[in-house]
């Protein structure tokens, strides 16, 4: 199998979980999440499009790793600890790629697209416990629900390979997206400094003009930290 067609395969499966996982967040943020009291249909990305590259990753990290597991078999004699050790490896891959993924955005763009830091023993509000549990659910429901129709999808697409205009397009288009996602982030954050900037020094020549030398402003970047919760942009409406 060339390197193309590899390639090829794994952008497949990256927007196969990519959309799979909109979905799933999708839903989840209007019917269970306490983050959302309103009960609105929210958009859960950081991007335009209907795809999280979270679980696109995450997909195709447990692909290859359940291709790996069907080779080696590791305490296959044993169901119970061959199935809890492989789900365990899942989740605890899955909570490596939730957190560099969420500190690659809070270090990287100040954004943080979810926060744990109400749950019990989380790290930086990015990972925690009670979320490793649930990636290890649903690891176990990809493994028995997901990767054998994945696997059958793969084994169509080899002998399908017109499909890759597909995916090729849908590569365009994510790129398209997150450039301009970035980019008008970028924006409204270096606006947001600029409100900042001219509102203290609005009030430092009011402050001069009316000798109110006891008073002071004491929040310097008031609509940076609102444009640090992001919630307007992150949480907008789908089609905004």
């Amino acid at each position: 199998m060339s390197a193309y067609i590899i390639f090829i395969l794994l952008a497949f499966l990256f927007f196969t979980g990519s959309i799979m996982g909109w979905i799933l967040e999708f839903f989840y943020r209007r019917f269970i999440s306490k983050a959302n009291p309103e009960r609105q249909w929210l958009n859960p990305g950081f991007l335009t499009g209907p795809w999280l590259p979270l679980y696109g990753t995450g997909v195709v990290f447990l692909y290859l790793l359940s291709l790996l597991e069907s080779v080696v078999g590791f305490f296959a004699e044993i169901p119970v600890l061959h199935y809890g050790l492989l789900f365990l490896i899942m989740a605890l891959l899955m909570t490596l790629i939730e957190y560099i993924g969420g500190i690659i955005f809070i270090q990287g763009m100040h954004i943080k697209l979810w926060d744990y830091s109400n749950e019990w023993g989380n790290i930086k509000g990015v990972i925690c416990p009670k979320f490793t549990v649930i990636w290890g659910v649903l690891s176990a429901a990809y493994y028995f629900l997901l990767f054998p129709q994945l696997r059958k999808l793969v084994a169509w697409f080899g002998a399908h390979p017109w499909f890759s205009f597909v995916v090729g397009t849908l590569f365009g288009l994510y790129l398209v997206d997150q450039c301009v996602s970035i980019h008008l982030g970028s924006l409204i954050r270096k606006r947001a400094a600029e409100i900042d900037h001219k509102a203290v020094v609005n009030f430092t020549q009011m402050q001069q003009k009316l000798h109110l030398q006891h008073v002071s402003i004491h929040n310097t970047t008031f609509f940076s930290n609102k444009v640090e919760q992001f919630d307007q942009f992150v949480h907008r409406a789908p089609g905004r």
